[in-house]
Parts: structure tokens; sequence; C-alpha cells
């Protein structure tokens, strides 16, 4: 599955055409994916001979003013090498603070310090009217702007008899 990411595979197949170049401030913004995902946004990018261009990656920036054809090799070569060293990186540092925030929580639970987020009681109330009206997921999202996560939490408290209003 694809993270939610605004660089997600999905959207680099739907919007990049071949042979843009991507401008990015860090490639860690490009590659917090699971490594099946980062190998199939490599694919994509090769196959529409993107070219990344990274603040955080020197030898990028060279891809943009070299008109000898050895040189361009050498530094698509290299710059590919480094992107999927990056990656790894990145995505390991990606588990590691989700892993790190988790224990953090636990412990912060096990101590009732920690409560989570607090419930928009507001929001499930017009979600739970619009269900009663007999409105679709679809349009109570696109409506109210919640995920259909909160909507589907509000139709199994209305289905339980636990009502807001």
């Amino acid at each position: 599955m694809v993270q939610k990411n605004p660089f997600s595979v999905v959207h680099f197949d739907r919007f990049l055409q071949p042979e843009d170049i991507l401008l990015v401030e860090q490639i860690d913004r490009i590659s917090r994916l699971n490594a099946k995902d980062w190998e199939t946004l490599k694919f994509i990018i090769s196959g529409k001979s993107i070219r990344i261009v990274s603040i955080d990656l020197p030898t990028s920036h060279k891809l943009l003013d070299t008109s000898d054809e050895f040189t361009q090799r050498m530094l698509s070569a290299f710059n590919a090498m480094m992107l999927d060293m990056l990656a790894a990186i990145a995505r390991k540092d990606f588990t590691d603070r989700r892993r790190r925030q988790a224990q953090g929580v636990q412990k912060a639970k096990k101590l009732g310090k920690y409560k989570g987020r607090p419930e928009n009681i507001e929001l499930q109330t017009k979600i739970e009217g619009l269900l009663k009206d007999g409105k679709s997921y679809s349009y109570i999202q696109n409506l109210l702007g919640c995920s259909r996560h909160t909507i589907s939490k509000v139709n199994k408290r209305i289905k339980s008899g636990n009502y807001m209003t």
C-alpha cells in the first residue's frame, strides 16, 4: 500500500511527464517509502527519464549543466546509487521515529498521562445527523472534509444505540 505522502508512487506516475526535472528540498521527502514502493517509484523515474535535483545531493545539480555524455552517464549512475542509499537511510529514520513515538505513547499510557486526541463532538454530531438523513459516506466526506474512518466510527456508534444527540 502506498503511504499518504505527497510524493507517492501514484502521484509520480500520474503527474510527472517524461524527462521532467523534479526539484526537492531533501531526498527524504520522496523516499520514506517501503522497499517495494521505492522500487516501483525508481522504475517510474527511470522509465520516464525523470531527473531528481535535490539541495542535499549536490551532484544532482551537475546533471543540469553537463553536455558531455560520459560525465552525464557517470553522474546519473552516482546519483542513482546515492538516491538508493539516502532512501534507505530516510526509511530507517522514519521507522525509528515511529517506533520511538509508539514507545513514548505506550509509556505515557501506562503512567496515565496520555489520553490521545480529544473527540471532535461537533463534527461527530454533524456526521450523525447526515447519516440519519441517509447521506452517503462520500457525500459526508466531501461536505465535512473528514475521513471515512471517522464516519464509520460514528455509524458504528449509531448502530450500537449510543447517539451523540
